[in-house]
This record gives structure tokens, C-alpha cells and sequence, in this order.
């Protein structure tokens, strides 16, 4: 278990993002002494419900609703500091104490206003589906040797006189893309001026803090934003983020070696959603999807954007088992099953009229894939009130029983509900 025998966890998504992990991560964090989140920036949003009230976490890692842990953002974030201190900020309002709990690697890199108009104009021509929140060009320029960094606010001399090579960069982007907008040397200067201080005060060596900490016996969870497939290497290229969001990028995005890490566990739904563009071989077919979509409140954290939802994908998680080196599943939205009377699993797909089990390498390929289903009895039931598998009714339990057997992974959560307490732990 977490916590005791287990030090070191990580929690990915093992489908295209918008998992639950923020609940996971908000549940197991009672027992972490600290969060850390490894990848992504403000493009991801984690959503945590607090009996009445409901938070939405873009940056900041879903631990930091437990007055006693310390969240980390590793090297491997892309940070906004508008975003992050206007989350800060908010988090204050409602009286959710940060002070003292939160370390910024000083090697992870600065999203600025530049990159937010660069990504606009990408989307423009590429529409990848992005959230144009400047992540992608902000990597870009991490792996072009041009990022800056969160220690170099650190030197506000040094930080001002990186500035105008890369504005004058990134207006000549804009001027060949045919945008109008150009960006600010005096905006930019403005913003670190205003917000350096403050986040100087934050940065310092995460890596070394998390390795202290690992031989001092303390629990670290690393938490993962967006899903399995949307990774860079991984994922339905070119429909992905800009960063590896499986497992092998927490060890790297958070300063640890590899060997530190003793557990992995993939959230996934017991359904499928995507947001953005990408093939989703497993779409529910029309009024089907709505419901889906209706019941399970499928819209993006961050961008408000509808979310396309389909059946359980055994195809994807397995693979996302298998990429991630899963020790166990955690099942989430298991109560927006409740009412259908029958329920669709993906076994396996059919391409070029053969059937394939295993994630094709090739988007083209697994978009002209059609999957074969095995379909499962509903239970026409609520599970909102079970707390132990037995409360669940019967085909409930053949369901994830069923999915546990596919995916080839063992299932340890079960979530039926948006509330902390609305969780199965399987022993």
C-alpha cells in the first residue's frame, strides 16, 4: 500500500487524458508527504470535489488540498507564472493555505506571452486541437536551447537580457504565419519584474529535495497530466502533447532516477473520452455519445471543450499497461454506467479485414480501425453508496472484472462518485 511499504507511486492516465487522476491523486495524497507533478503546464486541468466545493488544478499538484503536504513542480513542467500565481491566488481566496508548501525547480521552463501567440498561430495552420496555452512552443524552445528557465529569475539582469533575441524570434514567426499580433519586449519585461520575486522565492533544486526526502523515508507521489496516448513518443502522433507523459517522463521530469520508482498506477474510465482531434476507435454512436457525455459531465476542466466519449478501449489500455510498466488500474466514473442495459466493451480491432489486438504505431491505420465488441450486461443500479466490492451489484463486479482480465492488470481503486469518500479501495 501507499505510503507504507510503497515510498515512490506514480499516477498516469492509461487512456487520452481526463481520467480522474486529480482524485486519485487528492485521495492518495493523505498519505504522501509530497506531490509532485512532472510534466504538462496550464493545458491540463485537474478537477478535485470537496464535499460542496469543486477545484480546479492546472499547475499546482492535487496534493495541495492536504494542509500537510509539500508540492513539488518538477523540471519537466512548462510554467505559466500568470497562471500559476493566479491559481495561487485562488487557492488563498478560499482559504486553502500554499504558504512554505510549494518547491519550483529551478531547471523548469518559463511559458511566456510569446509562446502563447505562437501556439496560436501553429494551431492556425496545423489544428492539432492544442488548448493554445503556449505549451507546445515553450518545449520547443526548451529542447532548441532557447527556453528560460526558472533559475534565471534568479539573475533578473541576466533573465531581461535574453528577452529581445527571442521576442524578435518569435515576431518574425508571426509576421511569416500572416498574424497581426506581435509580441511586447516592455510586457515581458513587465510581467518577470512583477512576478520574479515571487517565484525566486519558490525555486530551488527539486531533484535533490526529492531524493532527501526518498532516503529520509518520506512518500513521494508524482502525478502525471493528460493521458498515456497523448504522449510525444507514445501517444497518436501527431495528435499529442509535447511532453512524455507516461511513466519513463516522471523519473525524468522530476529530477529521481529510475530505480526510485516502486509502483505505477494508470487511472482510467470505465468508459473513453477524447478532447481535441485524434482518432477514438470506440465512439459511442450518436444519442449513446450524448448520453455519455451528459451523465459523465464530459467537458474539458480548462477549456470548457465537449469531450467525444465511446466505450471502454481494451486495446488502448493495454497498451498503456505496457508502455507504462502498470502495477494496477484504478477504475474510475464507474456510477456513469449506472443506467445503461447494455454496455459495450472493445476487445480488439479490425484492419484492412484482419483483427488486431495490439495499438498500431500508425494514426492513419488505427483511424480507419473499426473495433470488435463483446458486450456486457448493465446492473440498471446505483453504485454512488458502495465502499467495498461486495456493495457493488453483481454484473458490476463481472464488468471490472471483465475489464481487469483485457487489460491484463490488476485493479486496486474504484471510484463511483466525484466526492473523496466515493472510492473502493480493492484490497
Amino acid at each position: 500500500m501507499f505510503g507504507e511499504n510503497l515510498r515512490c507511486l506514480v499516477v498516469v492516465g492509461a487512456q487520452w487524458g481526463d481520467e480522474g487522476k486529480g482524485k486519485l491523486v487528492d485521495v492518495l495524497s493523505e498519505r504522501a508527504d509530497l506531490v509532485v507533478r512532472y510534466q504538462g503546464g496550464a493545458n491540463a486541468g485537474h478537477t478535485v470535489v470537496i464535499g460542496e466545493s469543486q477545484f480546479i488544478l492546472r499547475l499546482i499538484p492535487s496534493g495541495i488540498l492536504h494542509p500537510t503536504t509539500t508540492c513539488v513542480l518538477g523540471n519537466g513542467v512548462v510554467i505559466d507564472p500568470e497562471s500559476f500565481f493566479a491559481e495561487l491566488d485562488g487557492l488563498a481566496a478560499r482559504g486553502i493555505g500554499t504558504e512554505g508548501r510549494i518547491l519550483v525547480s529551478d531547471r523548469a521552463h518559463l511559458v511566456l506571452p510569446y509562446h502563447k501567440l505562437l501556439d496560436l498561430a501553429a494551431e492556425q495552420s496545423q489544428n492539432i486541437g492544442t488548448t493554445k496555452r503556449g505549451i507546445g512552443p515553450a518545449y520547443e524552445d526548451k529542447y532548441g536551447r532557447r527556453g528560460i528557465r526558472v533559475g534565471a529569475v534568479l539573475d533578473p539582469a541576466h533573465l531581461e537580457s535574453l528577452l529581445p533575441e527571442r521576442i524578435h524570434r518569435a515576431n518574425q514567426i508571426l509576421a511569416l504565419a500572416g498574424m497581426a499580433e506581435r509580441a511586447s519586449l516592455d510586457e515581458h519585461v513587465a510581467l518577470l519584474r512583477a512576478v520574479g520575486p515571487r517565484l525566486a522565492a519558490m525555486a530551488g533544486d527539486a531533484g535533490l529535495a526529492l531524493h532527501r526526502a526518498l532516503r529520509a523515508g518520506k512518500s513521494v507521489l508524482l502525478e502525471g497530466a493528460q493521458g498515456s496516448l497523448l504522449d510525444v513518443d507514445h501517444g497518436t502522433y501527431p495528435f499529442v502533447t509535447s511532453s512524455n507523459t507516461t511513466a519513463g517522463g516522471a523519473a525524468v521530469g522530476a529530477g529521481l532516477g529510475p530505480t526510485s520508482i516502486q509502483g505505477v498506477l494508470g487511472v482510467v474510465k470505465a468508459y473513453t473520452t477524447r478532447v481535441g482531434n485524434g482518432p477514438l476507435p470506440t465512439l459511442a454512436e450518436g444519442p449513446l455519445e450524448e448520453e455519455l457525455r451528459r451523465i459523465g459531465h464530459e467537458f474539458g476542466a480548462v477549456t470548457g471543450r465537449p469531450r467525444r466519449c465511446g466505450w471502454f478501449d481494451t486495446v488502448v489500455v493495454r497498451y498503456a499497461a505496457r508502455v507504462n510498466g502498470l502495477t494496477g488500474l484504478a477504475v474510475t466514473k464507474l456510477d456513469v454506467l449506472d443506467g445503461f442495459d447494455r454496455i459495450p466493451v472493445g476487445v480488439a480491432y479490425t484492419l484492412n479485414g484482419h483483427r488486431v489486438d495490439e495499438m498500431p504505431s500508425d494514426v492513419a491505420a488505427l483511424e480507419r480501425a473499426t473495433p470488435v465488441f463483446e458486450t456486457m450486461e448493465g446492473w440498471r443500479a446505483s453504485t454512488a453508496d458502495a465502499r467495498t466490492m461486495a456493495d457493488l451489484p453483481a454484473a458490476a463486479r463481472r464488468y471490472l472484472d471483465r475489464l481487469e482480465r483485457l487489460a491484463e492488470t490488476p485493479i486496486r481503486y474504484v471510484s463511483v462518485g466525484t466526492r473523496r469518500d466515493q472510492i473502493i479501495e480493492v484490497r
